[in-house]
């Protein structure tokens, strides 16, 4: 079994980063293969073209900043855990572009992220966790993804790199979360059961 966590942040090594490894800790002491992906700040917003979808690629037609390997990851991962910092009470801007073009290549159409388990988390300075935390699982919600949650909500307070390591009971959250994913994943495996049948939803608008 494997999790992969994409790191939102465009900061190497900052309090987004920390966290995860609290939580890769967790998982691989659970003996679930665990990696982390951080695309950067570089990365580009999704063009709404629809090739991927309209030629059912799984992939998207920009090719030169590495989300087309972070989608093959999130596909071939039984669990993906986003992360991001709030930035501005919401997603940071390269977060929100990896994930419209995930969602709309390996999940709009022929849907790869069913039935995989997710989790979401968030860093900040002071206030939109809980905004943010609610966009991450949204995004994952929508993909008919298993939700597995904690015990609080998992946002981790901290400004500078490494002052997540203050917030004590924020840590805890998101050591327990670990825990609930590798029992998820365990759950699931063990269960041998194959999940329910899915199907395309009918696309509607209100101009119609």
């Amino acid at each position: 079994m494997k999790v992969v966590a994409i790191n939102g942040s465009p900061r190497k090594d900052g309090n987004n980063a920390k966290c995860l490894e609290v939580i890769g800790k967790v998982l691989e002491k659970e003996g679930i293969d665990f990696e982390v992906v951080q695309p950067g700040a570089r990365v580009h917003p999704c063009l709404a073209c629809y090739h991927c979808l309209d030629n059912g690629t799984l992939r998207c037609i920009q090719n030169d900043d590495g989300v087309n390997e972070i989608i093959a990851k999130c596909i071939e991962a039984d669990g993906i855990i986003l992360a991001s910092p709030v930035y501005h009470g919401g997603i940071a801007g390269n977060m929100k572009c990896v994930l419209d073009r995930l969602i709309l290549a390996a999940g709009c159409g022929d849907n790869q992220l069913h039935h995989k388990v997710g989790a979401a988390m968030c860093t900040l300075r002071r206030s939109g966790g809980m905004e943010t935390y609610q966009q991450l699982l949204g995004t994952m919600n929508a993909m008919e993804m298993v939700l597995v949650t904690s015990d609080y909500w998992n946002a981790v307070h901290g400004a500078d790199a490494g002052e997540v390591e203050q917030d004590i009971e924020g840590l805890e959250v998101i050591e327990k979360l670990g825990r609930n994913i590798a029992w998820m994943l365990k759950v699931i495996d063990k269960a041998g059961i194959a999940p329910p049948e899915t199907h395309h939803r009918t696309m509607t608008n209100f101009i119609r």
